[in-house]
């Protein structure tokens, strides 16, 4: 018998908590922060808008129901990146 797995596993990028604060986004097996404070594309957004969420390429992510796109890179360290686009 051959178990050996077929098709793209979808898991890879999932939101696995939102809550007060932020959300986490498990990618590829590890486990980011993204505080309102830092990301606030995200307040108050329904989760069905924020568990919405693509690798559009190897660590790049884009959430479409809100068109906000985001890197790895932006995600891990934000307080490089301190320009951003205003939530409307």
């Amino acid at each position: 018998m051959n178990l050996a797995m077929r098709g793209k596993n979808t898991s890879e990028i999932e939101v696995t908590n939102i809550s007060s604060f932020g959300i986490w986004m498990l990618v590829h097996g590890r486990e980011y922060f993204m505080s309102y404070d830092e990301f606030p594309w995200f307040k108050d957004q329904p989760v069905k808008k924020i568990i919405n969420v693509k690798e559009i390429s190897p660590g790049h992510f884009y959430w479409p129901d809100l068109d906000v796109d985001l890197s790895e890179e932006i995600i891990k360290n934000p307080e490089r990146f301190p320009l951003k686009a205003k939530h409307a």
